[in-house]
């Protein structure tokens, strides 16, 4: 199978294929899934000394850690330290909180210490504000994260024109722990440091059975028989049937990306000069990045529908000129999709549903992150932790109910957000 036609798989090096599974493995560990979170695992709990077997059903970064747009965020879209704690209590509120805002600084680590050709500067993640609501709560996350000791900053108007290029934005804050990198490169790079620590990485190998046994789990896939201890699933937003009811866990939220033709540098002096990522504060959220050559980034929710895959990128397209004053604004050379998976609390959750058996789910549009976090904690889990003494709660499968309906709920639900947006932006912010 092809690599999926996004920017970051044509700009990534190419690499050679990773085989098949073939015939019967004992491990101690079996990670199903070749994401951020699948690779995370593997890499930690190799070098914690496991026995690491990872399969993948494509190619390594297929799914979602291959579509998004590359933002390294290290907090969540809905809840902060108050709420989290609030939710889960103080002490299970704390290790959340703790393993958010330390996660951006784990995964540039990740990068420095195994040399990670991606791309990857650590300028910043801005958040601006379209309404003085949302201005208002942009103080109060700041008010959170510095309790935290996180080198957040509350920023005016001014200051948001300054570091962005664009006008009309009411404020809003920066986190400068956080920034950007090619998604797939970072993937391939986790995957060579789990290989070198140890590692079995196979790609076209999909799960297609899990079985208890006395040691544990058995494994089938076309070709090959797995024995392992332990199993983590790392399928994320692209989970089967393969551990009943886990799909059913989250919305499954399909968005959109698209990158133009490389941007002349007169324009790229005036937008993002210092490199940053943005993703303002509206619920269809505004985003936009530069990759190393200039392209210009941006991505969305859109109704869907007949057409939505030609149609969609084309409107993303026509809102970026609009929101950044760029009525010249290069044609798109790449448009591309995928699935993130968002929970109804807005954080990430573990999935226990057997013994030795457990599923990391739902990051809600932090997946770079908040993934390469998970997947330290799966391995803790892996290496003998249990469940309740991990960052992230671990609960068995509970099925949202009227799935099937529910699961289209964010994007029929679009126009009544993107009408709210509209109202409550100032008149000089594009729309």
């Amino acid at each position: 199978m092809q690599d999926p036609a996004t920017l970051w798989h044509a700009t990534s090096a190419p690499v050679p294929r990773r085989p098949q599974a073939k015939g019967e493995i004992t491990a101690d560990l079996l990670v199903i899934g070749g994401g951020f979170a699948g690779l995370s695992t593997a890499l930690h709990a190799a070098e914690a000394g496991l026995k690491v077997l990872l399969l993948e059903a494509h190619q390594i970064a297929f799914g979602a850690t291959g579509r998004n747009a590359g933002f390294v965020v290290p907090n969540f879209a809905k809840v902060d330290p108050d709420g989290i704690r609030a939710a889960l209590g103080a002490a299970k509120g704390n290790q959340l909180v703790q393993m958010a805002a330390t996660s951006a600084d784990l995964v540039f680590d990740l990068i420095q210490r195994h040399a990670i050709a991606c791309d990857a500067q650590r300028s910043g993640w801005i958040q601006p504000s379209h309404s003085e609501t949302a201005l208002a709560r942009a103080k109060d996350r700041v008010r959170q994260w510095a309790a935290e000791g996180r080198p957040v900053e509350f920023l005016t108007a001014a200051a948001v024109q300054s570091l962005t290029g664009a006008q009309g934005w009411l404020g809003g804050w920066i986190d400068h722990s956080g920034g950007v990198l090619n998604p797939v490169g970072y993937a391939r790079g986790l995957a060579h440091a789990a290989e070198a620590a140890g590692a079995q990485l196979h790609e076209s190998s999909r799960v297609t059975s899990l079985t208890p046994t006395p040691q544990g789990w058995q494994a089938r896939t076309d070709a090959a028989t797995i024995h392992a201890a332990r199993v983590v699933n790392a399928t994320n937003a692209y989970a089967d049937n393969l551990i009943p009811g886990l799909a059913q866990s989250f919305f499954p939220l399909k968005v959109f990306q698209i990158a133009t033709e490389p941007l002349p540098r007169s324009v790229r002096e005036r937008l993002l000069p210092g490199g940053q990522c943005v993703s303002d504060s509206r619920r269809n959220l505004f985003t936009f990045r530069f990759d190393a050559a200039n392209r210009l980034i941006t991505g969305g929710m859109h109704i869907l529908g007949l057409g939505a895959d030609a149609r969609v990128p084309k409107t993303i397209h026509r809102r970026m000129a609009q929101m950044l004053d760029l009525p010249d604004l290069p044609p798109l050379q790449y448009a591309w999709s995928g699935l993130a998976a968002v929970m109804p609390s807005f954080l990430p959750r573990l999935i226990a549903p057997a013994p030795n058996l457990i599923a990391g789910i739902a990051c809600n549009g932090r997946g770079i992150a908040m993934t390469t976090a998970m997947g330290r904690e799966l391995a803790l889990w892996a290496a003998g932790t249990p469940p309740e003494a991990l960052a992230i709660p671990a609960s068995p499968p509970a099925p949202i109910p009227l799935h099937a309906l529910m699961r289209h709920a964010p994007n029929a639900l679009l126009p009544i957000s993107q009408w709210r947006d509209r109202h409550e932006s100032p008149a000089g912010l594009g729309r």
